[in-house]
């Protein structure tokens, strides 16, 4: 397939359908393991709704989960670079926020 071959510079070509550029909105993300594979479920918690919806599963390879940390922690660091730190709810000084959203209860693992 054309997408998938390399062009002369020896990088891959991409393609970005419309509907897949539109994105999926998340704000949990759930990630299992097992020896072969790397699943990440992201969720979309909304109030009110009775059931949070995972809005996409993404499979990966032990060697690509790693990389993903990888290139997360370097987009990270350029990010608070140029922006600040990212504070988190559990490094907040208030005691009245919470790391779940909209105030649900912790689930326990």
């Amino acid at each position: 397939m054309e997408n998938q071959e390399k062009n002369g510079q020896g990088q891959f070509q991409i393609e970005l359908t419309p509907d897949v550029a539109l994105g999926n909105y998340a704000n949990m993300a759930i990630i299992s393991h097992s020896h072969a594979e790397f699943v990440a479920d992201f969720i979309r918690m909304l109030p009110g709704m009775p059931k949070a919806p995972v809005v996409s599963r993404i499979l990966l390879a032990p060697e690509h989960a790693k990389r993903l940390l990888l290139a997360l922690q370097d987009n990270i660091n350029k990010y608070e670079a140029q922006f600040g730190r990212i504070l988190l709810p559990e490094e907040s000084s208030r005691n009245d926020r919470t790391a779940t959203p909209f105030g649900f209860p912790q689930g326990n693992a």
